[in-house]
């Protein structure tokens, strides 16, 4: 979330430069008006406030003295109900604007390039010269069905289109693709091994910026409502009498079937009711908000955490793209780095942190390069983001396998999550970064495609032989 005081203090600048530097088109005029609306209602319901002590403190004066409380009573009474009905108004709009600066994107760095989508981010280094072959490139998909090892129609049996199946040597090759990532950054990087939680509330997706702006990517789940307490019951019988009511032609009392019926207003209760969680999209959920809420000693930072885990994504955006193999999936594996971190330090923690995603890659010996994001192409928390993209064979591509962000205190404003500054002894918010370190998936897709060899074999990267029983090749 952007400082509440870009929005309050100049709404018309701040909507140009998101437009300029993120194509996001933010209704100052409306913002403009719900503000003055807060203002003038706050002004107000302060000044009911003050009379309602005021006169409070006259009857129990006149009270004391005997005299007749009735008109001041009255009086009273009126002030109470209009300051009900301020106080709720003013409560109204309070949501309506959070809710509004909750979809606003971060502001990019004065070091990010302009630019509307991936065309225009900049390159800025390579590592690595891409293998020459001396025989016809085989892609990972190829590779992996030869030995029976990826199923993608098993994959899809089981649980629909964007899954996949591992088997034998190559689940066990994935397997150490992850274990020699959490030992690398947990021996060398000094992050912390971190086992987190699946499944979320929604105050941590909102926290780290996928609520309530980007819920169709998410997957949720809903808890058993023979749990809800009463209220909560009543709650989804009368969306379900009311369903029920409205239907046309009507429906008999108590059927509510969804193939019929506008069944949204009983799903809706459901949500809301239930409440229920969400399968997290990446660790960055989950590792972020541990500090939200919190207030961190300055001797605690920066924190790095690292984990790995399964992750989940509805691609809503992303139909007929990459569908074959394992490049894009409804549910993978990543190892991610997060890290908090005082304001100042920052920017340097950003660039630590994605040099700990190149060692990775160097260590397998993948060639990739780095990429600056332009501003368009940039995650909607980050204010600066490199990506690295390693090299594809069968693509003659770099494609991404690491995303690093510098979100600075756009996501600690959502979540609350501050340090104490020992200079002023207040406290004030920290600075979250997150990057992948890395994909699992595409780590393996590209040992695959890059260690190939003409038998339709694959060596083992030196750096993974201690995790696959010293074996050199897998066939």
């Amino acid at each position: 979330m952007l400082d509440p005081s870009l929005l309050r203090n100049d709404p018309d600048e701040l909507a140009r430069r998101l437009r300029e530097a993120r194509g996001f088109e933010l209704d100052a005029d409306a913002l403009k008006s719900l503000e003055a609306e807060r203002k003038q209602l706050q002004v107000r319901t302060q000044e009911l406030q003050n009379l309602r002590n005021t006169r409070s403190k006259a009857i129990g004066q006149a009270k004391a003295r005997g005299e007749d409380i009735a008109p001041l009573l009255a009086e009273v009474a009126g002030f109470g109900e209009e300051l009900g009905t301020s106080e709720a108004r003013l409560e109204a709009l309070r949501v309506e604007l959070e809710t509004l600066a909750l979809g606003i994107p971060n502001l990019p760095d004065a070091t990010v390039p302009a630019g509307t989508d991936e065309s225009q981010n900049v390159e800025q280094a390579r590592w690595g010269t891409p293998r020459s072959f001396d025989f016809e490139v085989r892609d990972h998909v190829e590779l992996g069905a030869r030995h029976g090892w990826l199923d993608g129609d098993a994959g899809a049996k089981l649980s629909g289109a964007r899954f996949t199946v591992l088997r034998g040597q190559l689940a066990r090759l994935h397997r150490a693709l992850a274990q020699f990532m959490l030992d690398l950054h947990t021996g060398e990087h000094g992050y912390e091994e971190t086992n987190v939680p699946l499944l979320v509330n929604p105050p941590a997706m909102q926290g780290t910026g996928q609520l309530p702006k980007f819920e169709e990517d998410l997957f949720r789940t809903f808890g058993d409502t023979s749990i809800l307490g009463d209220e909560a019951q009543q709650a989804l019988r009368n969306a379900a009498r009311t369903v029920v009511d409205a239907s046309d032609p009507p429906a008999p009392a108590g059927l509510v079937e969804g193939n019929r019926y506008d069944c949204s207003a009983l799903v809706d209760a459901v949500k809301n009711a239930v409440g229920g969680r969400y399968l997290i999209p990446t660790a960055e959920v989950p590792l972020t908000n541990l500090v939200r809420e919190e207030i961190v000693e300055a001797a605690r930072l920066p924190l790095r955490m690292t984990a790995h885990s399964l992750c989940f994504r509805a691609e809503a955006g992303s139909h007929g793209r990459d569908t074959r193999g394992m490049i894009r999936q409804h549910q993978f594996e990543k190892v991610e780095l997060v890290a908090v971190a005082r304001p100042e330090d920052s920017d340097a923690e950003h660039e630590r942190m994605t040099r700990c995603a190149e060692v990775v890659l160097e260590k397998l010996g993948l060639p990739y390069r780095r990429m600056l994001l332009c501003s368009g192409d940039m995650g909607f928390a980050a204010r600066k983001t490199w990506d690295l993209e390693v090299w594809l064979p069968s693509q003659q591509a770099y494609r991404e396998i690491s995303s690093v962000s510098n979100c600075g205190d756009f996501q600690a404003r959502r979540m609350q999550a501050r340090w104490r500054n020992p200079d002023s002894g207040r406290p004030e918010l920290v600075h979250t970064l997150n990057g992948s370190g890395v994909a699992v998936g595409r780590a393996l897709i590209a040992v695959m495609e890059n260690y190939q060899q003409a038998d339709g074999g694959i060596e083992v990267p030196e750096a993974l032989r201690p995790y696959m029983g010293g074996a050199e090749r897998i066939a």
